[in-house]
C-alpha cells in the first residue's frame, strides 16, 4: 500500500525559507511521477512541484507561481521527496500535499494527474 507522510510545515516570516519532507513507502520512488501539490483556503489545488524520471534523466516542473523559488528533490536511500522553498511570500500560505501516480515517468502538471496524496502539512508565510 502506498503511504506518504508530509512533515516540516509550519509558520516562517517573509523572506524565510523552509523545506518540507515527504516519507514514501509501498512504491518504488524511481519509477513514479512525484509531486508537490498545495491548497489555499478559496483556491483551486495547484501542483508548485513535479519530478519524474526517464532514460533521458530526471524532468521537473514547476509553475511560474514559484518557479526560482522552489525545488522538488529525492533522495533514494531515504526514500524520501523534498521541497525546499526559499524567499516565501504570503501567498504561498497553503496546505501541501505529496502526490504520486505509480509507474509514469512524466511529470504532471495537474491535480488529477496523481492517484495517492498524503495528509498534507501546513505552511504559513506571516510577519
Amino acid at each position: 500500500q502506498v503511504q506518504l507522510v508530509e512533515s516540516g510545515g509550519g509558520l516562517v516570516q517573509p523572506g524565510e525559507s523552509l523545506t518540507l519532507s515527504c516519507l514514501t513507502s509501498g512504491f518504488t520512488l524511481a519509477s513514479a511521477r512525484i509531486g508537490w501539490v498545495r491548497q489555499a483556503p478559496g483556491k483551486e489545488r495547484e501542483v508548485v512541484a513535479s519530478i519524474s524520471s526517464s532514460v533521458h534523466g530526471d524532468k521537473t516542473y514547476y509553475p511560474d507561481s514559484v518557479k526560482g523559488r522552489f525545488t522538488i528533490s529525492r533522495d533514494y536511500a531515504k526514500n524520501t521527496v523534498y521541497l525546499r522553498m526559499n524567499s516565501l511570500k504570503p501567498e504561498d500560505t497553503a496546505v501541501y500535499y505529496c502526490a504520486v501516480r505509480i509507474g509514469d515517468y512524466s511529470v504532471g502538471y495537474v491535480e488529477y494527474e496523481y492517484d495517492d496524496w498524503g495528509q498534507g502539512t501546513q505552511v504559513t508565510v506571516s510577519s
